[in-house]
């Protein structure tokens, strides 16, 4: 189906599923009960859980098939957000525009990074892209200020001149749009104690990137994907053969910058708010944190490390000690302060630390991230009783 395998085909059907279902399987707890501070279902959320899957998608092409590491990949977010906001500034509110300038313009300059740094290998490809992303931060917070806003960053107006649209009516505001869908509609369903909160913006955002999951797979099991892992394999004896490498690595990493730009033109669709702090380079490190904590090189891997990352980030983070006191206040006064003190390190503004912790648990005992934690209890369920006749599990040939 779709050119895919029969197990590539399961795969993308159950990430539709996933992404269909969304707002139910991240709405686990009633409305009101202690455990609804671990809901994860409303649209901001779940719009970022696609969109940086898609950015974590694209670095894995570059990083998990070559094994080139990027230090700067969110100078791509950010140019592709920059495009996207000024399609809506110029042009129009409709979203479709500002993705497409935002892939193209993002496209452009990963041409030209990837042209300079992919000269060199190793930690010095990997200084070289960090240099770029903080160049152009820096470009960006104060050198080219009339076209990024500086410090303060864009947003639309409604002086902007949108040829493309009509003039607005007094007192209303530009507002991102899909073809006359409010990217922001939203429709709850309430169940007993339960509210699922259905918005245009996330499923907008999760099909686009089912199709960059999908795209991503024929990427994988294309010749051109073999390429790629000879590459990382060993570089130098592919050279050897008589292969070029270059235009296969300036390839990737084109196509990988490209998501990037995807991911910001989504952003700006979905928050018309932009600001240098996206090109930062924290951000490009978040985004190798998610692909390795994921799984690099395996499909879906990137996908569960940006979800995991960006629902620590929206959840772990609002534990405050208010809520750890609610959640013990059954215990005695000295046992339930003893467990605040002890928590509340780990959650709230000490989220990061958690993240930390799980980061060096993973790379020290899965290096093949949540994909290969998945496949060795998935192992454990699957194994098969041998015969007490051959403990070994194998039979003898009959003489």
């Amino acid at each position: 189906m779709l050119g895919l395998t029969k197990r590539d085909t399961g795969l993308l059907i159950i990430v539709a599923i996933l992404c269909i279902f969304a707002p139910f399987i991240l709405n686990p707890f009633p409305e009101g009960s202690a455990m609804a501070q671990f809901n994860a279902g409303y649209p901001d959320l779940m719009q970022r859980l696609a969109i940086f899957g898609i950015f974590a998608i694209g670095f894995n092409i570059l990083f998990g098939l070559t094994g080139y590491l990027s230090f700067g990949h969110a100078a791509f977010l950010g140019v592709g957000s920059y495009a996207a906001i000024w399609m809506m500034k110029l042009l129009t509110m409709n979203v479709v525009p500002a993705i497409i300038i935002s892939v193209i313009v993002a496209g452009l300059f990963s041409l030209l990074v990837g042209w300079i740094s992919l000269r060199r290998s190793g930690i010095y490809f990997s200084i070289l892209t960090l240099a770029f992303a903080q160049m152009s931060y820096a470009l960006a917070y104060s050198v080219l200020t009339p076209i990024t806003g500086g410090e303060t960053g864009l947003q639309p107006k409604v002086s902007d001149p949108r040829i493309l649209d009509s003039a607005l009516e007094l007192g209303q505001s530009p507002r991102a749009n899909l073809f006359g869908l409010d990217m922001k509609a939203s429709a709850e369903l309430v169940l007993g104690n339960w509210v699922f909160t259905f918005n245009a913006g996330y499923y907008i955002a999760a099909a686009v990137m089912l199709l960059a999951f999908y795209l991503s797979i024929r990427i994988f099991r294309s010749p051109f994907g073999m390429m790629l892992r000879a590459v990382k394999s060993n570089q130098q004896r592919m050279n050897y053969t008589g292969l070029n490498s270059k235009p296969y690595t300036l390839a990737a990493f084109v196509i990988s910058g490209m998501y990037a730009g995807l991911a910001g033109g989504l952003l700006v669709a979905m928050d018309t708010q932009v600001g240098a702090e996206r090109m930062f380079w924290t951000a490009s490190g978040e985004i190798v944190v998610m692909t390795i904590l994921g799984g690099a090189g395996t499909l879906i891997g990137p996908v569960l490390g940006a979800g995991l990352i960006k629902y620590m980030e929206n959840i772990v983070s609002k534990i405050n000690k208010t809520v750890l006191e609610q959640w013990f206040a059954f215990l005695p006064d000295g046992l339930e302060d003893l467990l605040i003190t002890l928590i509340y390190p780990f959650v709230g503004k000490g989220w990061h630390l958690t993240l930390g912790l799980m980061f060096m648990l993973v790379v020290i005992f899965l290096p093949g991230g949540l994909v290969e934690g998945g496949q060795r209890i998935s192992k454990l369920f699957r194994r098969k009783k041998t015969d007490p006749n051959t403990p070994s599990g194998k039979t003898t040939p009959a003489e």
